[in-house]
């Protein structure tokens, strides 16, 4: 099936929580383990695409010595993930700003771990982000990015939904529905780290509905 693009920006107050009450406790953990095992045991970390911090607030207990950077060009989101930081205590550790991850002020060769989840399918050029992730972390610095699998059809787009067996409203299951129709395939992704010229790039699919890049080795 085709891409079907879906808002860049979730910057709905309503929508904004009606996400930050879905449980991605499972794959966030997972997601931010992964992460742990890449970085420094200090460093600064940079989170593209935050949400509402769910992912900083777990990976700052797993590495109490990183300073997390968490982007996200949506208000709606950041409002819920400041509230998310103050609630986990954890405001000192993670700082938030209001950033478009295709276009970020940081300097070149910044961050010793760059880390994206759940962003890609949302940017309609997605090279743009790929590009500046390439830019802001250093040479000898890592990248974790992962995002959802685009699948083949309509049906297996309802069999994805139905076999997760999520506890989620109708609006939280069509909100999980347009991510997977606007999400990229792995060929897709492939084409991109071709262009890029990350040809040492490790990706591969990480779960029925996820692909991953890992560890990337950039220069």
């Amino acid at each position: 099936m085709d891409r079907i693009l879906e808002p860049e920006v979730m910057d709905n107050d309503i929508e904004a929580y009606e996400y930050d009450q879905m449980d991605f406790t499972e794959v966030n953990t997972d997601f931010a383990l992964l992460a742990s095992k890449l970085g420094r045991n200090e460093g600064k970390v940079l989170d593209i695409g935050t949400g509402t911090a769910r992912i900083p607030i777990i990976l700052s207990d797993l590495c109490p010595k990183w300073h997390i950077t968490a982007v996200d060009l949506a208000e709606s989101m950041l409002k819920l993930a400041r509230q998310n930081i103050k609630k986990a205590s954890k405001s000192e550790q993670i700082t938030l700003t209001l950033v478009d991850g295709k276009k970020m002020s940081y300097e070149d060769n910044t961050f010793d771990l760059v880390i994206s989840n759940s962003l890609v399918h949302h940017i309609p050029n997605p090279l743009d982000l790929f590009y500046e992730i390439d830019r802001v972390v250093k040479p000898d610095g890592n990248i974790l990015i992962r995002d959802l699998l685009r699948p083949v059809s309509e049906n297996d787009i309802e069999e994805i939904v139905t076999e997760a067996n999520l506890d989620y409203n109708p609006r939280q299951k069509q909100l999980f529905k347009d991510s997977l129709r606007a999400a990229l395939t792995i060929m897709e992704i492939e084409n991109i780290l071709w262009q890029i010229g990350w040809h040492n790039a490790q990706i591969y699919q990480s779960s029925p509905r996820h692909w991953t890049i890992i560890n990337i080795k950039l220069r």
